[in-house]
C-alpha cells in the first residue's frame, strides 16, 4: 500500500521552529517530486515548499522563502520540512504529497498522486 506519514507538528510560539517530516513506503520514492501543502482554518490549501525527485532542486512559497527549508534522503524515503521564524499565520494542517509528474507542475495539488495524512502545526503569538 502506498503511504505519506506525515509527522512532526505541534504547539510553538511565534519565532520558534519545527521539523515536519515526511516518510514514504508502497511506491518508488525517488520518482517522485515530493510538495507540502497547508489548509489553515476557513483558508484555501495552499502550496508551501516544493523538492524534485533528486533533491537537487526546491521551490518555497514567497512567504515561506528565507523561512522554510525542504530536503529529501532517498535512502530513507524521507523528505523533510524545516520551518524557522514561525508566525501565527502559519498555524494549519500540513500535508505531504508525490507527484510523478512534470516539474513545472509541482505547485499544482491536482498534479499530485498520493497524499498522506496531515500534521497540524500551531503557531501562538
Amino acid at each position: 500500500d502506498v503511504q505519506l506519514q506525515a509527522s512532526g507538528g505541534g504547539l510553538v510560539q511565534a519565532g520558534g521552529s519545527l521539523r515536519l517530516s515526511c516518510a514514504a513506503s508502497g511506491f518508488t520514492f525517488d520518482d517522485y517530486h515530493i510538495g507540502w501543502f497547508r489548509r489553515a482554518p476557513g483558508k484555501e490549501r495552499e502550496g508551501v515548499s516544493f523538492i524534485d525527485n533528486t533533491g537537487g532542486t526546491t521551490f518555497h512559497r514567497d512567504s515561506m522563502r528565507g523561512r522554510f527549508t525542504i530536503s529529501r534522503d532517498n535512502a530513507k524515503n524521507t523528505v523533510y520540512l524545516q520551518m524557522n521564524m514561525l508566525k501565527p499565520e502559519d498555524t494549519a494542517v500540513y500535508y505531504c504529497a508525490a507527484s510523478k509528474e512534470p516539474w513545472r507542475y509541482v505547485r499544482f495539488a491536482s498534479r499530485y498522486a498520493f497524499w498522506g495524512q496531515g500534521t497540524q502545526v500551531t503557531v501562538s503569538s
